[in-house]
């Protein structure tokens, strides 16, 4: 059992650290869990949109219950949505269970919440876990170190029971936060990670493998329906997929390779003109990234085609003009993924439209794009496991 503050910064000075940099934060069968996802936007550091925040979580508090049809096994979460630009949901940990709202994040695999022992003060806006009031918790005296694009973090690893709704997942490993940093406006307490066992960088099986391993769900696979401008809806289904959540044909794509959630992408096009991928590239299908990121002098290009002006870190139009904007193509296996205007720009708090495409800094072998919530607003994606494909169809 974790003892005190000390023997834990002990532990970290006298272990090895690891570094994960990601570029984003970053189902008809029986047994399909859809788990509730809350839709929420970072806030800025000022006090008034702290404020809003504060008023927000307080008039739309997390009530949690669980529905089922008769006929079905389906089990669904209910929702909380705060803003625009991430998705998260429940989740609980330790005997008996302390609830945590997590970002269901497909660009990574670990999970993690902030500890008891942390020592920034970000975590104190945040829910702790409590080890010493969790029967069937166990300390694993090893540390690890994890960097996301938003923010970094450091900590120890334990074992505890975790539940995703109706779904068990006993002795899993997961992180405990002792220090952190970039996720001081962000509502969720920590990450959950779907991606494969490969990207773990705490050395243990995922939560979702641990699932399938312990019975717990009966096809491999998992999938998402994030909301396009209402509050509530958004779900992450395990075990299977609902057909309900889009329309017309479920279109499956080979992945690279079974390590990543990463498909080759034939072409990003608008107005019959290719505009990027030109002869080809990689798309990492990301839940655990806002915006749509790709390299930026392909961004930049892209940007001036629409017409986007500068203004800081984002690329602003006219709210008044977007309905006259072209749809942007991401052709994915010889099939069109057309992302209309209204779906690739986002209203910020003062009311102004800018453009969710963002160019990175970072520098790789291969043209890589990440896929992240704007565009899987606009398309069903299902993740098979069983068959190392992505399944994407229009959302309803």
């Amino acid at each position: 059992m974790l003892r005190t503050r000390t023997s834990l910064s002990t532990w970290s000075q006298e272990r090895s650290m690891k570094w994960l940099v990601l570029l984003g934060l970053v189902a008809s069968s029986e047994c399909i869990v859809k788990i509730p996802l809350t839709r929420v936007q970072i806030m800025r550091k000022t006090h008034s949109e702290k404020k809003m925040l504060n008023n927000f979580l307080k008039e739309h508090a997390y009530s949690l219950y669980q529905t089922s049809s008769p006929d079905s096994n389906i089990t669904t979460h209910p929702l909380r949505n705060i803003k625009d630009m991430f998705y998260m949901g429940n989740i609980t940990i330790g005997t008996p269970p302390q609830e945590f709202q997590v970002a269901f994040d497909t660009g990574s695999s670990d999970l993690w919440v902030p500890s008891y022992f942390c020592i920034s003060p970000t975590c104190y806006s945040h829910v702790m876990f409590r080890h010493l009031e969790s029967s069937t918790f166990q300390l694993i005296t090893k540390t690890f170190k994890t960097e996301y694009g938003s923010g970094k973090m450091q900590g120890v690893l334990g074992r505890d029971t975790v539940r995703i709704g109706d779904l068990v997942s006993i002795d899993q490993l997961f992180g405990l936060s002792l220090e952190q940093s970039g996720f001081e406006e962000l509502p969720f307490d920590g990450v959950l990670g779907l991606s494969y066992p490969n990207m773990s960088f705490i050395g243990g099986i995922p939560i979702f493998d641990n699932l399938k391993k312990q019975g717990a769900i009966s096809e491999y696979v998992f999938a998402f329906y994030l909301s396009k401008s209402k509050p509530e809806g958004s779900v992450v289904m395990f075990g299977g997929v609902d057909k309900s959540y889009y329309q017309g044909t479920l279109n499956w794509v080979p992945l690279i390779q079974a390590r990543t959630w990463c498909v080759h992408m034939d072409r990003i096009s608008m107005e019959g003109q290719t505009v990027a991928c030109y002869g080809g590239c990689e798309a990492l299908m990301d839940t655990g990234a806002s915006l749509i990121q790709g390299p930026g002098n392909l961004v930049n290009n892209t940007l001036r085609l629409i017409g986007a002006t500068p203004q800081g870190s984002k690329h602003y139009v006219s709210c008044s003009a977007v309905n006259t904007l072209p749809s942007i193509n991401f052709t994915i296996n010889g099939i069109n993924y057309p992302l209309p205007a209204q779906a690739y720009t986002i209203k910020d708090s003062s009311g102004n439209c800018y453009i969710g495409i963002r160019g990175n800094r970072v520098s790789t072998s291969t043209e890589t794009w990440i896929l992240g919530d704007v565009f899987l607003r606009q398309y069903f994606s299902v993740f098979d496991r069983g068959n190392d494909r992505i399944g994407l169809a229009q959302a309803v």
